[in-house]
């Protein structure tokens, strides 16, 4: 008596731990003392449920490589001037073959053994003279260079993606590679898609670059512009009428400061217009390096440089230490609010391609679950009639079993924060049935013993000790399964091994734990001789 008196307290404990767990999900007018001290996660709908968007991204993987590319002829620039190797030209052509130009065939000799010595992941494929005297060497990447950047800037742009769209506040978004350089997003309840393809595509390259003072606008216009100067376009913003103005800057081509170096993006207000402009915080480094550029280039413009447009070119009137910096275009909230969290989450390595884009509406997703629901309560009424007319009273311990089976594994569901989608209720209303087939195989064993003679209080203990075991075994071999594919599926698979594993072990619990609470109760509290079975 005391053994059962603790089962119930344990049934009775796991059952209000549940309503307590599934609260959040059918209510919204929660106390605020409850989510201080009382779980606040509800059941996640997934995108087939309660709609959002499917967008699958290819990654431009080669222009990874050809930003690779770049940044080792700039870096060669100094390394050659360091090493004294006269040069007159070094960039990059198609590709990411990169050509140097030397002022003499002499110098390609201490040229081949510096690339050996200082840039293995280069290799010579060519050299030719060209006039005066001069020397023509073309440089390319490796293969297992190339490789590694492609491989590497996928995943880099899986998680600056995944960064971003966590900051942009989707519950349960599925991110996952698709192929060797295609991204799949799955984004549930996004309510703005327009705001969240231009989120999750923007490179967010921040570079600050010195403005060419000695170019002056007609030289822009003419397009007379030095080696190592680039023209950019540079937004205007009307303060007062919102208009936007573009024109064009010279800058100068060496980027003096990246975003690489930020370790805070955000919003602030200005405290003059109450604008929102976005603050800058670099990291020490980064903080060293603008101390440094900004006192050495004093009464000198230093352009803010994003995605490859201007935004602000302000005269540098000190030295800026502390490593604080910001950018100002008369933004929105929402879109300071934006670039605040690509800004944080980094620039994606390669631009980013969308191949498709499906918005799924909340129709199709009550249309399923409308649907799902009679599904599931057709089968149950099946399930709980049959076992009535086959098992009679014992079906009725059973069916109520069956019965709180439902709500427990939503209560797991809420729990682990997992999410419900449409193959997650296929996987409920079959664990609804493995629920049953438990009890029908203990039902089953009991029948088996009465018919040797067996008193009923030994036909129960005898029939639950060795069902048990045959429920174990078939409950555990489809776990394994149920993990398997949770473990290599995706998406809709993934959704449905969740829900049957959580089902399996709820399953067991009601069908083993609380029909035989009910039954030791019957026999030992209410005395009674016979159950219907």
């Amino acid at each position: 008596m005391k053994n059962l008196k603790w089962r119930v307290v344990l049934v009775v404990v796991v059952l209000l731990g549940g309503l307590v767990y599934l609260t959040p999900t059918f209510t919204s007018t929660l106390p605020p003392w409850w989510s201080k001290v009382l779980p606040k996660e509800k059941i996640h709908l997934g995108l087939d449920l309660q709609g959002g968007m499917h967008l699958i991204l290819e990654v431009d993987t080669d222009k990874a490589v050809e930003n690779y590319a770049d940044r080792v002829a700039e870096e060669m620039k100094e390394t050659f001037r360091k090493e004294r190797i006269p040069f007159t030209k070094v960039e990059r052509t198609k590709k990411w073959d990169v050509v140097v130009q030397l002022a003499g065939a002499e110098a390609q000799t201490p040229l081949a053994k510096l690339v050996e010595k200082d840039y293995p992941v280069m290799k010579l494929v060519g050299a030719e003279g060209v006039a005066e005297g001069a020397m023509q060497v073309t440089l390319t990447l490796q293969d297992f260079q190339v490789n590694h950047i492609r491989k590497m800037s996928s995943s880099q742009a899986l998680e600056t993606i995944r960064n971003r769209v966590d900051q942009f506040g989707v519950t349960e978004p599925d991110i996952r590679p698709q192929g060797e350089d295609r991204i799949l997003i799955q984004l549930p309840g996004v309510k703005d898609p327009q705001r969240a393809v231009a989120l999750i595509g923007k490179t967010a390259l921040l570079e600050f670059k010195l403005v060419a003072e000695d170019v002056t606008p007609q030289d822009v216009k003419e397009g007379k512009t030095p080696a190592g100067v680039k023209v950019f376009p540079m937004k205007h913003v009307d303060s007062k009428t919102g208009a936007v103005d573009m024109t064009q800057i010279a800058l100068k081509d060496r980027t003096v400061l990246t975003g690489e170096a930020l370790t805070t993006a955000e919003v602030r207000l200005d405290s003059q217009y109450s604008t929102p402009y976005v603050g800058l915080e670099f990291d020490s480094e980064g903080a060293r390096i603008f101390e440094r550029v900004t006192g050495e280039n004093i009464k000198k413009r230093l352009a803010i440089v994003l995605d490859g447009t201007v935004y602000s070119a302000p005269v540098i009137q000190d030295k800026i230490s502390g490593g604080k910096a910001s950018i100002t275009g008369s933004f929105t909230m929402e879109e300071a609010r934006d670039l605040a969290i690509v800004l944080r989450a980094g620039a994606l390595p390669a631009p980013v391609k969308i191949l498709e884009q499906r918005t799924v509406g909340p129709s199709l997703g009550q249309d399923s679950i409308r649907k799902g629901l009679l599904a599931s309560v057709l089968g149950g009424l099946v399930t709980i009639v049959f076992m009535v007319v086959y098992y009679r009273a014992s079906g009725l311990i059973a069916d109520l079993a069956l019965i709180l089976n439902i709500p427990l594994i939503m209560a797991c569901l809420a729990a682990f924060g997992a999410t419900l989608t449409l193959p997650g209720i296929a996987g409920i209303i079959l664990s609804v049935g493995m629920a049953v087939d438990a009890n029908v195989l203990i039902f089953e064993r009991i029948r088996e013993e009465l018919r040797l003679g067996k008193t009923l209080r030994a036909a129960l203990e005898t029939g639950y000790s060795r069902a048990t075991l045959t429920i174990f075994d078939s409950n555990i071999t489809t776990l394994i399964a149920a993990v398997v594919l949770f473990q290599f599926g995706t998406g809709p698979v993934r959704g449905f091994a969740v829900t049957l594993t959580i089902g399996i072990v709820t399953s067991m619990f009601t069908a083993i734990v609380v029909t035989r609470i009910i039954f030791d109760y019957l026999l030992l509290q209410r005395r009674v001789r016979t159950v219907s079975i």
